[in-house]
């Protein structure tokens, strides 16, 4: 019995060309697919309808809350730094109040020292002429 090798034998390959543009395969997809949703659709149109009309309300609900809760916490925001300012500018004018008081204070204190600078300056004058005329008198006699 003569012996065969498989891989002695020629292989031919066919090649087959579609010239079609996709065009109808997506057409006839589309209408399967628009059937199908006809025939396991959940609800009606009418329902469908209500429904997203219900999604809408509430999504609109839901962005006023929420603009609510933004403005209100804007609001608390706002105030808080208000009553942050206020308390700064009190704290200022408190500050202002004593260094002035202490401005007025380190004043009253150099005109006092002053006045007993020039007190002891006079006392030390007249002291020092009552010196030099007893010296004069003792130099005299």
């Amino acid at each position: 019995m003569p012996r065969r090798d498989w891989d002695d034998d020629e292989q031919i390959i066919v090649i087959e060309e579609n010239v079609s543009s996709g065009l109808s395969a997506f057409v006839l997809g589309a209408a399967i697919g628009a059937g199908l949703a006809l025939i396991f659709a959940p609800q009606s149109g009418e329902q469908t309808r209500q429904s997203i009309g219900r999604g809408a309300r509430q999504a609109g609900q839901a962005t006023k809350r929420a603009g609510t809760k933004v403005t209100d916490a804007l609001a608390q925001a706002k105030a808080d730094i208000e009553t942050r300012i206020d308390s700064a500018k009190s704290t200022i004018d408190l500050k202002k109040v004593q260094v002035s008081r202490a401005v007025d204070a380190g004043r009253e204190a150099a005109k006092a020292a002053r006045e007993d600078l020039e007190r002891r300056m006079s006392e030390q004058r007249i002291a020092d002429a009552s010196r030099t005329r007893d010296h004069d008198s003792s130099d005299e006699m």
